[in-house]
């Protein structure tokens, strides 16, 4: 059950990259909410939108050359398109943690992991020198790093891929925030390791109480550790739903086409796996109807004409005027 106040809520969310008659709306109408303890997944091909989408929520891109044409971004009763930069930084690494999804170029190569992960202590906890490093140990065990003393001093070329994204995870968690951003937490790493990064992140929302906002392009991670599930294209939401109803119904060609794609043990030797023809128009040729109608098995004249609106019920919402299963 919704509490009156979600941890986070984004409404109407529009962004533009580029100035005047360069500008391109980027993203479009975007809206959700997203409770404490709850994961949701943000789901799509690369230039979708999904980054864009999140990290403009929160005002972490630049702006310029990224602009906020309107929507309105809460964390509780916060406003954060209202708070000036000194507030914001106040809360991004307290309140809000990221997860980056490169850990080679999201860690400073020049400083220890040591001096990286006291940065936030510095910034937001008013701890002794002697604080810091104790609760720097803590987090770094509480990860799952062994003989975290020793990791104090290395350098992040030093450590490995898993080890490198543990600690990412062990910085954006170490003043306990209320939201966590994770942008493909598990991309670059094997198997088991994904395995264990999903296991971990799952047993500190829990323990924590925190919100969870996933992006990634692994729908296999979204059935594994979402809730609820927003499907992105070109800049938009076209489905949004529980995990459970979109992998059992999906409504929308696009998420169809995805769920399709994916392999699956009953697929015969030798066969060829379904695919989406065509790939997402990039912003600035994106038409004026539905962008995903030039790829859609089912579009129409009308699909072509107008940018359909999202329908269906709070729990399970698509933007298409020829639903999948529509005459079922």
């Amino acid at each position: 059950m919704r509490s009156d106040v979600p941890l986070f809520s984004v409404d109407d969310l529009t962004v533009g990259f580029g100035r005047g008659d360069a500008r391109v709306r980027v993203v479009e109408g975007v809206s959700f909410v997203l409770d404490r303890g709850e994961t949701l997944g943000i789901v799509g091909e690369s230039g979708c939108g999904k980054t864009v989408t999140v990290m403009s929520s929160i005002r972490l891109l630049p702006a310029p050359p990224s602009h906020l044409d309107r929507g309105s971004m809460r964390l509780g009763e916060i406003d954060l398109a209202r708070l000036p930069p000194k507030a914001l930084r106040e809360i991004w690494g307290n309140r809000i943690g990221v997860v980056f999804q490169d850990p080679m170029t999201s860690l400073n190569p020049t400083f220890s992991v040591g001096f990286q992960m006291r940065e936030a202590l510095r910034l937001h906890r008013r701890m002794t020198a002697t604080e810091a490093d104790e609760r720097v140990l803590q987090m770094l065990e509480r990860v799952g790093i062994d003989a975290p003393g020793r990791r104090l001093a290395q350098y992040p070329h030093e450590l490995s891929g898993g080890l490198r994204q543990r600690v990412l995870i062990a910085m954006a968690l170490i003043c306990e925030p209320e939201l966590l951003i994770a942008d493909e937490p598990t991309s670059a790493l094997d198997v088991t390791l994904q395995a264990q990064i999903l296991d971990l992140l799952r047993s500190l929302r829990d323990e924590l109480g925190m919100g969870i906002l996933m992006i990634t392009h692994d729908l296999g991670v979204v059935a594994e550790f979402c809730d609820r599930v927003a499907v992105m294209y070109a800049g938009r939401i076209v489905e949004s739903a529980s995990v459970a109803a979109l992998f059992a119904a999906p409504r929308h060609p696009y998420t169809h086409g995805l769920l399709s794609s994916i392999p699956k043990l009953s697929t015969a030797k030798g066969s060829r796996l379904p695919v989406i023809e065509g790939t997402v128009p990039p912003p600035g040729t994106r038409p004026s109807g539905c962008a995903f109608a030039e790829r859609c098995p089912h579009a129409q004249a009308n699909c072509r004409e107008t940018a359909p609106s999202l329908v269906g019920t709070p729990d399970h919402r698509y933007a298409c005027f020829h639903p999948v299963g529509a005459g079922a």
